[in-house]
């Protein structure tokens, strides 16, 4: 699931820029489709959180499923309208966010159910590489998803090519989910749960936690800006066209997902990283990023940056899922799930609309707005220290 809808997201995230600029949306427009969908994902996240205990969470990642093949087959409708010129650009950019609003609503059921069903599984260091390993599975995805959307903009689908492709690759999931996916009756889920659980906002409260959401919030806010800011910077700074562009964007939005593999799948594994020191040398890292790319105007520093600041968020983004997951009760879990769903989706709703509006103003905005979120989150990552566990069998966060 998480693997697939990376794959669907970041490869639509890397072909939209050129589309936009077909269909003639202006690129805060464009930005704002992902914006809405984020929006219906952060405001619905909580109210998944007793659902998933009762009905299982195999349930809702299969609907999760459901909602990325319905939101990428209705976009490529939109998309095919807008190109006919049956509907006007506003009309486009409406339809489309609309659909997109399909998977953000079910989209963060199946977000919540995955993690709550690793931490059920998982205590300790184990749970910190499981998180890790799905952070991974992400950063696969976004490898595979931006490398593969520019060849399926093919003849005679054209931009259509990529949104289809990965409904049908939808598809194929939720069929092998049958099978794959642990089959917990929806009564003996029930029997499990528990009614009186913390909510999203209760486990948010609590000081031990909610620091670790509060940094994530800002984190994703910041790699949301880079990632759906990148496109619209390479087709500017590259000498040629925006489709031409579009090679050098999915190289670029390929080689900093790789970055970020190598970060979790690699470097957390290598070093027995404690999320912690994640946290710390992740967003030193994004800061440098995204300097090198604010201070020299050529393409090549906006690449190299992305990628370096990549690298930083694959550390820093598992860090705090995983401390703030570990500072929590076995009862607290889902509602730990939930909050990370909801940072998903809330980082996704302003933070890239203002900063494309800041880029039509001043162009090394999106990078200077990320190196302040940066180094404040830096700042506070460097004073603090870790707090014990709420629960004795749970490992705290520097271990």
């Amino acid at each position: 699931m998480t693997f697939l809808t990376a794959i669907g997201n970041i490869g639509l995230v890397s072909v939209m820029p050129a589309i936009g600029r077909m269909l003639r949306i202006p690129d805060f427009l464009v930005a704002g489709i992902f914006s809405v969908s984020a929006l219906t994902w952060a405001v619905s996240s909580p109210f998944w959180v007793s659902r998933i205990g009762r009905a299982g969470p195999a349930f809702y990642i299969r609907a999760g499923l459901v909602g990325f093949i319905l939101s990428m087959g209705g976009c490529a409708l939109s998309v095919e309208l807008g190109l006919l010129a049956i509907l006007p650009p506003l009309a486009t950019f409406g339809c489309f966010a609309v659909l997109r609003s399909i998977y953000g609503l079910l989209g963060s059921a199946a977000a919540t159910a995955t993690q709550a069903l690793v931490a059920a599984r998982t205590e300790g260091m184990a749970r910190t590489h499981a998180i890790t390993g799905l952070a991974g599975a992400l950063s696969l995805g976004t490898i595979v998803g931006p490398a593969i959307a520019p060849a399926m903009m093919i003849e005679p689908l054209g931009p259509l090519g990529p949104m289809l492709g990965f409904a049908v690759l939808g598809a194929l999931a939720l069929a092998c989910s049958w099978r794959l996916l642990p089959k917990t009756p929806p009564a003996a889920a029930a029997a499990a749960s528990d009614p009186a659980a913390p909510s999203l906002i209760d486990v948010w409260r609590r000081k031990s936690i909610g620091r670790h959401l509060n940094f994530g919030l800002l984190l994703c806010s910041a790699q949301a800006i880079n990632l759906y800011t990148i496109g619209f910077v390479i087709i500017d700074r590259a000498p040629s066209g925006a489709m031409t562009a579009q090679q050098i964007i999915g190289i670029a939005m390929t080689a900093g997902a790789v970055a970020a593999l190598i970060a979790q799948w690699g470097l957390v594994r290598l070093l027995g990283l404690s999320p912690l020191s994640m946290m710390r040398w992740g967003v030193a890292l994004a800061v440098a990023g995204n300097a090198a790319a604010a201070l020299d105007g050529s393409i090549g520093a906006a690449v190299l940056g992305f990628v370096v600041a990549s690298f930083g968020y694959g550390l820093a983004r598992p860090g705090f899922s995983a401390a703030a997951s570990l500072a929590g009760s076995a009862r607290e879990q889902v509602g730990i799930a939930s909050a990370t769903t909801l940072i998903a989706g809330a980082s996704i709703t302003l933070p890239p609309i203002l900063a494309s509006m800041a880029y039509q103003w001043w162009r090394p905005a999106p990078f200077a707005i990320a190196v302040a979120i940066g180094a404040l989150l830096l700042l506070d990552a460097l004073v603090r220290r870790p707090a014990p566990a709420s629960d004795p069998s749970i490992v705290h966060d520097e271990r």
